[in-house]
């Protein structure tokens, strides 16, 4: 395996997990900022009331984009696995 070859097989790997991690971490920030917003406005400082709704929608987007993410690590995976013996040389 050539050093090109490894950096393109980090680079895949990395992007992969950044378009798998993107609408996770995307929610989550959103999610984040209504609370904190509403926390600061009605002056409730509790501090459960961050993680419940974060919890709530990150089960929701993972429900609704569950199947998008498994085919696109599996595509991913039998990539590599498609790869491998151009590897080994």
């Amino acid at each position: 395996m050539t050093l090109a070859t490894a950096m393109e097989l980090t680079q895949g790997a990395l992007s992969t997990t950044l378009l798998l991690l993107a609408p996770l971490l995307a929610s989550a920030l959103l999610v984040g900022l209504a609370v904190s917003l509403f926390q600061a406005v009605t002056q409730l400082n509790e501090l459960t009331l961050t993680f419940v709704p974060k919890l709530l929608v990150l089960a929701g987007v993972l429900v609704a984009l569950g199947p998008w993410m498994l085919t696109t690590l599996l595509d991913y995976s039998v990539r590599l696995f498609a790869l491998m013996p151009y590897m080994v040389r």
